[in-house]
């Protein structure tokens, strides 16, 4: 047995960064592949390389000298695809390719959850997709993300707070889409209110902007999105620039 980095530490995190260059091992776990032909495991390891999942299955460890692994024990932990993908579990998906499970030559996208809280494969997706307070490590691509409840490398994302203003004063105004059917006011309050077709107050409610998102929750109760692009607005099939309001 190789030794093996502490598991889900600050010291195992130490070690795993710094040595991306080598394979990763976590070993030992009960493991929910989502792929309909391996199904879950238990005792087993998820061996990752190059961003991808490499090797999935009990015994991997007694290699992982050969290969030169880190190590890192994920006994009485679940390990499950931190992205989920119908199309891949139930098969109608190119096998190994892409996100969804944890077949071999997938993206070594992973999420890791406490076993005690995911005695089965339901209660695994809940906690790591539900329960974010019960992460003990997310990698994307192999590389960590997310270990012990902090964010690895790069900054965080700032969840939308509907009860706070984002609104960005250089893109207050009235957008017209290129046919000149649609006028969008994005108001300095942070509502909307369009135009259609001449048809004054179409749509009305809130906007948030964050960077070049910009997100809509109108007062029917349902939400969109649009993305700024220099001085273009791409929202539900439009292309919007600048004008005046009718």
């Amino acid at each position: 047995m190789p030794n093996t980095c502490p598991a889900f530490t600050a010291d195992g995190l130490t070690a795993v960064v710094a040595r991306t260059d080598r394979p990763l091992l976590l070993t030992n776990a009960t493991v929910h592949t989502f792929d309909p032909l391996i199904g879950t495991m238990h005792g087993a390891d998820v061996l990752v390389g190059g961003g991808r999942i490499v090797g999935v299955g009990p015994g991997l460890v007694t290699a992982a000298e050969d290969d030169g692994a880190v190590v890192v024990d994920a006994s009485d932990t679940a390990v499950l695809p931190a992205r989920l993908d119908v199309n891949a579990a139930v098969g109608t998906a190119p096998r190994g390719t892409g996100s969804g499970t944890l077949t071999p030559g997938c993206d070594a996208d992973i999420a890791v959850v406490p076993s005690r809280h995911a005695p089965d494969l339901a209660a695994a997706v809940h906690a790591a997709f539900v329960r974010d307070d019960l992460l003990l490590a997310v990698f994307e691509n192999g590389r960590p993300t997310y270990w012990a409840g902090d964010h690895v490398g790069g900054v965080p994302t700032t969840p939308l707070r509907p009860e706070q203003l984002a609104v960005d004063p250089h893109r207050v105004g009235v957008w017209v889409d290129t046919e000149d059917f649609l006028h969008q006011e994005l108001r300095a309050d942070g509502r909307y209110d369009e135009t259609r077709g001449g048809r004054p107050h179409a749509f009305q409610g809130r906007y948030w902007v964050d960077g070049d998102r910009i997100d809509y929750l109108d007062d029917l109760g349902f939400w969109a999105f649009g993305h700024f692009d220099g001085d273009t607005l791409h929202h539900a099939g439009y292309t919007m620039h600048r004008g005046a309001s009718r």
